[in-house]
């Protein structure tokens, strides 16, 4: 997985934060967006567990501040309801310029009924998830509902909301009052999936219900059982991006990576120069990965090094090879660590003898046993971890034979 952070221009001016979160091989079969809660942020921790879960079904994921909240521009005034599901069109819009037009859309609590008006206003949208989502606009009052005549007589005041100071007025308490959310879902024909907790304390279960019964079919519902309201336990934030991603799959079209063809040798690597970078495609029969260079050399890092690689290569070869010789000893080894690390180092650094002074590829190898073994039982399986079919090839003297081969 990795998040790209973008900035988006909304229909005010205001520059919005977002984080695009990708599957781990970058490319995405479909896009998703995310809208948090009330008062929340896109860096909300059950924003990005869900986020992050619904990256492992192949979607790539849009999570994104409300105008005023998080590192997002504007005042919390200007954040009312309209406003949210004005900033999920504008960010729709982006990504539709940018990448691809989001065909889900995922809130949580009054993001998500956010997502259910911005469904209704959006042809592109084919599934819509809810958590924790109220049934009307106006019950997210209560939060604050002793203080809203004041608005009447003061203009802007502030407000405490779960214990953090926020100033409104009285345009942003009349807005939760525009909204009839059971007949924008009785009206909204697309798929939709209701999660809720019944222990929820903050938006009852029987919003849930509401939502639910005016809904037409496809629906469904998934319960958050012992879950609060913000989903502060992670297993509850990364099951409902879980059970997402799985309700997802049967809306959206089975979409099938294109393999690359080893054309009959081990592996193939593959670089678009003109679209990638230095992300590289790298195909077994029947395993992709990706390679890539940090970002401090101008790579994008979605993936290991090519020399992380050759690392992860020794390392693995050498635990499997340990595994074997120590079973074939019937030796107690339960755990095997192999810590490497490749350099470049002058020869006299090394303390080695060549003809010329030279720098050479150093790579240190440090082993941890986990298991009942005495010393010599150590010292010999160090000394088999050198005996590994990879160390050796990287040890020995290699003869290459490249050639071009034409279309």
């Amino acid at each position: 997985m990795k998040s790209t952070k973008l900035k988006i221009k909304n229909r005010k001016g205001l520059t919005l934060n977002a984080h695009l979160e990708l599957p781990a091989n970058q490319k995405p079969n479909y896009y998703a967006i995310f809208a948090h809660c009330f008062t929340c942020s896109s860096s909300f921790s059950a924003v990005k567990n869900v986020s992050r879960a619904l990256t492992q079904d192949g979607f790539a994921v849009l999570r994104f501040d409300f105008t005023g909240l998080g590192r997002s521009e504007g005042e919390f005034a200007d954040s009312h309801f309209s406003a949210n599901v004005e900033d999920l069109l504008d960010v729709q819009t982006y990504m539709t310029e940018n990448y691809k037009a989001p065909s889900l859309l995922v809130g949580h609590s009054l993001g998500g009924a956010a997502v259910l008006v911005a469904a209704s206003k959006i042809d592109a949208i084919k599934a819509v998830a809810t958590i924790s989502a109220p049934s009307t606009v106006e019950h997210v009052k209560h939060l604050f509902s002793h203080q809203v005549e004041e608005t009447e007589d003061k203009g802007d005041i502030e407000v405490n909301i779960g214990g953090r100071p926020f100033i409104i007025n009285q345009d942003f308490v009349k807005e939760f009052d525009n909204t009839d959310l059971p007949e924008i879902v009785k009206n909204l024909r697309k798929p939709l999936l209701i999660m809720h907790s019944p222990f929820d304390n903050i938006v009852g279960i029987e919003n849930a219900e509401q939502l639910y019964k005016n809904a037409h079919h496809p629906k469904s519902f998934i319960t958050l059982d012992n879950a609060d309201h913000l989903l502060s336990n992670e297993k509850d934030s990364q099951y409902a991006g879980e059970m997402i991603g799985t309700w997802a799959k049967r809306y959206f079209p089975k979409v099938e990576n294109v393999m690359l063809s080893t054309e009959g040798e081990q592996l193939v690597g593959h670089l678009n120069i003109e679209e990638d970078n230095f992300t590289t495609s790298i195909q077994t029969k029947n395993h992709s990965f990706i390679a890539d260079e940090p970002a401090s050399i101008g790579g994008n890092d979605f993936g290991p090094s090519p020399y992380e690689y050759l690392n992860a290569a020794l390392a693995a070869c050498t635990v499997m090879t340990l595994k074997m010789y120590s079973e074939r000893k019937k030796w107690d080894l339960k755990e095997v660590f192999v810590y490497i690390s490749h350099s470049r180092k002058h020869s006299d650094d090394l303390q080695v003898a060549v003809d010329q002074p030279k720098y050479m590829d150093h790579i240190t190898k440090k082993l941890k046993f986990v298991g009942d073994l005495d010393t010599k039982q150590q010292e010999r399986l160090k000394e088999i971890a050198s005996r590994c079919p990879v160390h050796k090839t990287i040890a020995s003297d290699v003869i290459f034979e490249t050639e071009i081969i034409n279309n």
